[in-house]
């Protein structure tokens, strides 16, 4: 699936850039030419924004598609678009769309995914599918599925993160391990990374496409505008295009040199992987304090004690059970258990002895 990236001839990664909303066309087509000059080979608009809440900004509808028609006429640059259903599918087809992606809004719904692949069926045109805006991995792989079955031969995924009600530094948690466990899954299937609607804040950006590209993604797409705090939506998370061509020379990109063997390609990979792993682990343990110091809290307004061995010897038995069947050995897991333990009373003692 991966044979439709080599038709754009290029030795660096796929770099997809555009406005989150088509605005004017003007803006269309002078976000068009600044682009020209950086490493982008797909102009991205939205023309279609059906937001969250109704009375925001939702797009220009099919009015863009002109826009984009003439950026693409004057540029050299493919265009690119979301479809949510088969009427946006049959305009963006009969505009010449070269790129046509469903967002992570339509994702979650087989009975859109299935009415766009029918739309879809037996195109030539690259679609890309972007993650579901829950964390469901079944979801996402249905979706390109579905989009297979169509015979869509140019496919490929978007990584765009995922909603969450805790707060983190990011406006959609990435979850790096679903991506990459869908990548187990479809090994050629190109993936996407947007850092834009990961990060939500335009400083967080180059950090969140370094780990794709460290993770081997085949692209980034992102939310470049002339004037980002102005944008009609999601200002806080578009670029200038100035700052994007910066942001693609600062980047590090793995490449296979004499010098650079395959083994230590893998291993930095690997090595990545286990970043991401540990981050999670970190918020996890951070989650499970905060969850104990509520349960101080609860022992102090009912004058429990801290330590209730009952409780803590029911949980070695059941974590010492499930750590065989992730091939964890009983001493680590007491050790690592222990030291947990002991954190949480820390924590509990705080709340209640502060």
């Amino acid at each position: 699936m991966r044979n439709w990236l080599s038709n754009f001839g290029l030795d660096h990664p796929l770099v997809i850039a555009g406005p989150c909303s088509a605005e004017t066309e003007d803006q269309v087509v002078q976000i068009a030419h600044q682009l020209k000059d950086t490493d982008t080979s797909v102009m991205r608009a939205g023309i279609w924004k059906p937001r969250t809440r109704p009375g925001n900004f939702e797009g220009v509808g099919a009015l863009g598609l002109n826009w984009l028609k003439r950026a693409k006429e004057e540029t050299g640059l493919k265009i690119a678009t979301e479809v949510a259903n088969a009427n946006h599918v049959d305009l963006a087809l009969k505009a010449d769309v070269d790129v046509l992606w469903i967002g992570a809004r339509s994702t979650v719904s087989p009975f859109i995914v299935q009415e766009i692949a029918e739309a879809l069926a037996g195109t030539d045109k690259i679609v890309l599918v972007k993650n579901p805006v829950n964390p469901d991995l079944p979801l996402w792989l249905g979706a390109v599925e579905r989009l297979h079955q169509a015979n869509i031969e140019k496919l490929g995924v978007i990584h765009r993160g995922f909603s969450t009600y805790e707060k983190t530094k990011y406006r959609n948690n990435p979850e790096w391990q679903i991506a990459i466990d869908l990548q187990s899954e479809f090994p050629d299937l190109p993936l996407i990374l947007d850092p834009s609607h990961i990060a939500g804040r335009r400083d967080l950006i180059f950090d969140v496409c370094q780990t794709g590209l460290d993770l081997n993604y085949d692209g980034i797409m992102v939310e470049t505008h002339f004037d980002p705090d102005k944008a009609w939506s999601d200002a806080k998370q578009q670029i200038t295009p100035q700052r994007l061509e910066e942001i693609t020379k600062d980047l590090r990109i793995r490449k296979t040199t004499l010098d650079q063997t395959d083994y230590l390609e893998k291993l930095k990979a690997l090595r990545t992987k286990i970043d991401v792993v540990d981050e999670q682990l970190l918020e996890s343990l951070g989650k499970r304090m905060r969850i104990a110091e509520e349960i101080g809290a609860l022992k102090k307004e009912n004058n429990v004690a801290i330590l209730q061995s009952k409780r803590w010897n029911s949980i070695l038995e059941h974590m010492i059970t499930r750590a065989t069947e992730h091939q964890l050995s009983e001493d680590f897991i007491l050790k690592f258990l222990k030291a947990i333990h002991e954190e949480s009373i820390k924590h509990q003692n705080q709340i209640i002895n502060p």
